[in-house]
């Protein structure tokens, strides 16, 4: 009980506040979800398709977003282009991975500190393409400060990859058994290649109705584990 209740105070003392950030098709208008104390770090999250109503307040979304804070890191919801105040167009993941780039070296500038602090890369359905699309770029890039963790949930990152992305076998991916917006048989087909596992949720659908305290327990458990 009482471990419960700090836990619920620590997501209550939390601020939010609202950052403008530039990518290509200018401003990125991102939600930053602080912790009670000093940030370990930082986390990166990213919401489902744009054009079907994906946006950063999205419930799987905030559901990572607060596991993150609960273990000190500032989490980062960016609105993608042409979502609420951020520029530009839906642009199928290709200028939304180079916006997510763009936004993790400015977040390096603005907040120095954070730099070679761990920090987490973590997407939701189309989110997935870019997280992992973002992950490919930096590493590609020679980036010495690769996220800690790397998490997908109800990938669909086969479906807007322009290239061949390569992610670390640690990645936590996560699907529901009943998921009918990406079934589970394409995820497999594309995590199979790369030997990444894939964590099945009874029951869930794409959305995880009824179901997120069961992902947020998930992520808690990788967080732990690339944090503590």
């Amino acid at each position: 009980m009482q471990a419960a209740f700090l836990i619920c105070a620590q997501v209550m003392s939390a601020r939010t506040e609202i950052q403008a950030f530039t990518g290509e098709a200018g401003r990125i208008d991102c939600a930053i979800d602080w912790p009670a104390g000093t940030p370990r770090g930082w986390a990166l999250v990213l919401h489902p398709h744009s054009l079907q109503g994906g946006a950063r307040d999205n419930k799987v979304v905030t559901t990572i977003s607060r596991a993150c804070v609960q273990h000190g890191l500032v989490a980062v919801r960016p609105d993608f282009r042409g979502v609420g105040q951020s520029e530009g167009e839906f642009d199928k993941a290709r200028g939304e991975t180079q916006d997510m780039l763009a936004l993790v070296a400015q977040v390096r500038e603005r907040y120095p500190e954070w730099a070679s602090a761990p920090w987490v890369l973590a997407g939701f359905s189309f989110g997935t393409a870019v997280a992992a699309q973002t992950y490919a770029g930096l590493a590609d890039a020679g980036d010495t400060a690769l996220p800690v963790a790397l998490m997908l949930m109800g990938a669909a990152v086969q479906r807007f990859q322009e290239q061949e992305v390569t992610v670390p076998a640690d990645t936590l991916m996560v699907h529901g058994e009943q998921d009918d917006v990406v079934p589970l048989s394409e995820t497999l087909n594309w995590a199979r290649p790369r030997d990444v596992p894939i964590v099945v949720v009874p029951g869930a659908s794409h959305f995880f109705h009824g179901k997120l305290l069961v992902l947020r327990a998930l992520v808690q458990a990788r967080l732990k584990v690339a944090l503590d």
